[in-house]
């Protein structure tokens, strides 16, 4: 019991630790809103303490994901009409 109190405290810290991080780099400037800055900030913050040993995450690009269109088939009636 007592030790996800710990890992939960030293996941918290973590966390702050990469938001500082990230406020101290000037993300969170009123800069453009992209896919890419938006995961920049993310990594940025998941690095946390790693961020002030030399880390610098970045996202250069990215692309939504591929979703499979739907069939041009005729619907097929299972259910029989009364």
């Amino acid at each position: 019991m007592r030790g996800s109190g710990i890992i939960g405290t030293i996941v918290l810290v973590w966390l702050i630790i990469g938001v500082v991080a990230t406020w101290q780099r000037g993300y969170f400037q009123g800069q453009e809103t992209s896919c890419a800055s938006m995961g920049t900030i993310a990594v940025t913050v998941i690095a946390g303490p790693l961020n002030y040993g030399g880390v610098n995450p970045r996202v250069k690009d990215c692309h939504p994901p591929r979703l499979p269109q739907p069939s041009s088939m005729k619907p097929i009636d299972l259910v029989p009409s009364m």
